[in-house]
């Protein structure tokens, strides 16, 4: 067995606690390959993703195609002679580079597949109320998430823990698994398991302003599940309506309240330092949110300089 010459590809955050891993635990990163820089924010500065950052401060070469079907840059990647490639939160590849490398290409995914496949799967478990979640290896195919799995580990979810506590977990645990999965390929003892596909496989959209819009006729359950899974990004949100003015707000924090009422859904109901919100079965009560041109603040907050009448609903 060669030594392990490895290329790494992700972009976000969450592939840098793996590639940092791969890294310390001594493992030859031949070759870093990261999304091209583009602007970003109000000022629409260039931005640097979290990959880049990193293959930066630790001096690793570093690549970013726009297009990975470049000749060259197709010439630049056989030219790292790297013999494996792993994947952690990229893009789809062509064929020509997952199949580039002699032991081949694996990619992490923060799912326990076949469940999940797609951009979103940490937040969509939280949002479907799984309890629990993990993550996988499985080697690319010309599909989305659905190749051979090598590893899969599982992880419970806290009923209150938002997407934001899960993916930190999951990235320790996901570095681990990709650990153990080096060490298999590495001894040879890889037995890859073809995925099942069968009709209540749950698919982890990608989010969008529709699919992170509260729907206020839902459970309190479903409702506040929604928004710790979209929390701390990108965040869930509606409307406020209140006499004749109108506010987009994001709601970042919730709890429920199982409570009989008569109200109408949707209805506000506020004290000096609580926000709450008439749904189907009880209460949401609002714990941190944030108004348009405002900063993220707690609902005790925003009460000490706001009040509401008592015709105020979300919608």
């Amino acid at each position: 067995m060669d030594k392990l010459r490895i290329v790494f590809m992700g972009t976000p955050e969450f592939a840098v606690g793996i590639l940092d891993t791969i890294i310390k635990n001594n493992y030859e990163v031949v070759g870093v390959i990261t999304a091209a820089d583009k602007p970003a924010g109000r000022g629409q500065k260039i931005k640097y993703s979290a990959v880049k950052e990193y293959a930066l401060e630790k001096n690793l070469p570093l690549l970013q195609p726009t297009n990975l079907k470049d000749p060259d840059f197709l010439e630049e990647l056989q030219a790292l002679n790297a013999n494996l490639q792993i994947i952690v939160a990229f893009r789809m590849l062509p064929k020509l580079v997952w199949e580039m490398p002699k032991y081949g290409t694996f990619n992490l995914h923060a799912s326990l597949l076949p469940n999940y496949r797609g951009a979103a799967p940490i937040n969509w478990a939280v949002i479907n109320g799984e309890t629990k979640t993990g993550v996988t290896t499985f080697y690319i195919d010309d599909k989305i998430d659905t190749g051979a799995m090598i590893l899969s580990s599982e992880i419970a979810i806290d009923p209150n823990e938002n997407a934001g506590q899960l993916h930190d977990k999951l990235m320790v645990l996901g570095s681990q698994t990709v650990l153990e999965t080096l060490k298999l390929i590495e001894t040879g003892q890889v037995k890859p398991i073809i995925q099942e596909d069968h009709s209540e496989i749950k698919t982890a959209y990608k989010l969008d302003k529709d699919n992170c819009k509260i729907d206020w006729s839902k459970s309190g359950t479903e409702i506040h599940n929604q928004i710790r899974g979209l929390s701390p990004y990108p965040v869930a949100w509606c409307y406020v309506k209140d006499q004749n003015q109108e506010w987009n707000i994001k709601i970042y924090e919730s709890k429920i309240n199982s409570e009989n009422h008569e109200l109408a859904i949707g209805t506000i109901i506020t004290t000096k330092k609580e926000i709450k919100v008439a749904v189907s079965n009880g209460f949401i009560q609002i714990l941190s949110l944030q108004f348009p041109g405002k900063k993220k603040m707690t609902a005790s907050e925003l009460l000490n300089g706001m009040t509401f009448s008592d015709k105020a609903l979300v919608l």
